[in-house]
């Protein structure tokens, strides 16, 4: 019965964590090849790659919910009709979730590619480099269409893993990495008569990358019989209830995912003070962590949705079960992880080096970043997991005012004390950034532990009510 528990978060995590990949796969190889351009183009450009993660995942939070939503109608539809399947009322509330999506991700992905256009000239006010500005404005420029086709997939993902049918996207990961690794080289190089484009060009391989592998998803969706009959992407047919219902559990999320984010933008402002050699090294850790980050996504996500579905189905003491066995898949991962740093630091960053290998300022900074990214990892993983296993309870706003505690009221004053108060520097951020995500680590647990132990009370006073 255990290893099927396990088995069960396994098969959903896998193709989450897998579109997690293929989105960071884009701009993990973005940041390797800019490393073809100079230390001055991976600091600029893994800014500007560092502001559209933080918007993508913000925009991702949005519509987070609807796999929870489309899970907890399927387990009522179970409890209806004491079968597997879906009855015709569920089938009618799985399509309204879809539309309704679609209509919240085309509206949120088109103003957060306005807002990230708008930050290449806004951080000038925040004491960046006017030259690391200047590099990263064509890249935001190029990168910011992209958004738009990232959450139409991030819809479809939604849909198809609130089903339990979400498959795999193994191929299309590694097609896409290659495809975008192509692209990046024909735009920096000029190949074939390709006008050369440099950072710009980088960014418009990684759009034009999202809106193909958007396209290939959707074929795979209206292949599957059942998902092919229930996907409705009519967004201007979407129902005006279910759309606030929609934003409503989504904001919270989203707020959580973008004061998650937040923190590492803060992070990476602060040590572009520090000069383009310490930006560059952050951003090259940072990209690392953000790769592991994407696999406890994945077990979050994976085990938020077996626990709406254990809800509404009526069975309430599977929920802990879940999640002990969410953890201890999570922790074993981040072990091995945290052993290659420890083990290959060579290996692990110099694919981010490209030609500049052999610069020791660089590799010296990161090396020492890669300890403070074992620790962060397993503070952040464990906050990522306690949230996703929150939203499976039907609770997103106890982890935003947990991550507004941890991250604002801890993490940043941290950061700030210790590198310019102590004069720690560049390590000094990376401290307060563990400080801040173990905090809200711990305030999330604790909410959970509370709302799972509150899960029992109905049943309990169900059984008074009847004795």
């Amino acid at each position: 019965m255990g290893f099927r528990g396990y088995r069960a978060i396994v098969a959903l995590a896998a193709p989450i964590a897998g579109i997690q990949l293929a989105q960071v796969a884009l701009t993990t190889v973005d940041l390797a090849m800019m490393g073809l351009l100079g230390v001055a183009s991976v600091a600029a450009g893994g800014l500007a790659l560092l502001l559209y993660n933080q918007l993508r995942t913000m925009c991702v939070g949005m519509i987070t919910g609807v796999g929870n939503m489309i899970a907890e109608a399927v387990g009522r539809s179970e409890k209806r009709t004491g079968r597997t399947g879906l009855d015709s009322q569920a089938r009618a509330e799985i399509r309204g979730f879809v539309r309704a999506a679609a209509w919240v991700a085309t509206v949120t992905s088109a103003a957060a590619a306005l807002i990230l256009i708008t930050l290449g000239y806004a951080l000038r006010w925040l004491g960046q480099d006017p030259e690391v500005l200047r590099l990263a404005r064509p890249i935001l420029w190029t990168l910011a269409p992209g958004l738009i086709p990232m959450l139409w997939l991030n819809v479809l993902r939604q849909f198809a893993v609130g089903l339990r049918r979400a498959g795999s996207l193994l191929r299309v990961t590694l097609v896409s990495i290659g495809v975008n690794a192509l692209l990046n080289a024909l735009f920096i190089y000029g190949w074939l008569g390709v006008p050369k484009l440099g950072l710009a060009g980088i960014g418009l391989s990684t759009t034009l990358v999202q809106l193909w592998t958007f396209g290939l998803y959707l074929r795979t969706v209206k292949r599957d019989p059942l998902l092919g009959d229930l996907l409705s992407l009519r967004a201007w047919r979407a129902d005006r209830a279910t759309v606030i219902r929609i934003v409503r559990m989504g904001s919270p999320i989203s707020l959580t995912y973008g004061a998650e984010a937040a923190i590492t933008s803060v992070a990476a402002v602060l040590m572009g003070g520090f000069g383009p050699v310490a930006l560059a090294a952050s951003n090259i850790v940072n990209q690392l962590a953000y790769i592991v980050y994407q696999v406890n996504i994945g077990l979050s996500q994976g085990a938020s949705i077996l626990v709406s579905r254990t809800i509404g189905q009526g069975d309430r003491q599977e929920v802990a079960r879940i999640a002990r066995r969410t953890f201890g898949l999570g922790f074993a991962f981040m072990t091995v992880v945290g052993l290659g740093y420890v083990l290959f630091p060579d290996a692990v960053l110099t694919p981010f080096l490209g030609s500049h290998h052999d610069d020791t300022a660089v590799v010296a900074a990161a090396s020492t970043l890669l300890w403070f990214a074992i620790v962060q990892q397993y503070c952040k993983g464990s906050q990522n997991l306690s949230i996703g296993l929150l939203r499976g309870i039907g609770n997103t706003k106890a982890g935003m005012q947990s991550t507004l505690i941890g991250y604002f009221a801890i993490g940043v004053p941290a950061m700030t004390v210790f590198a310019f108060g102590f004069g720690w520097r560049a390590p000094g951020i990376w401290l307060g950034l563990c400080l801040g995500f173990g905090a809200t680590a711990l305030l999330v647990w604790r909410r959970f532990r509370r709302g799972a132990a509150d899960l029992a009370t109905p049943i309990r006073e169900s059984v008074a009510a009847v004795g």
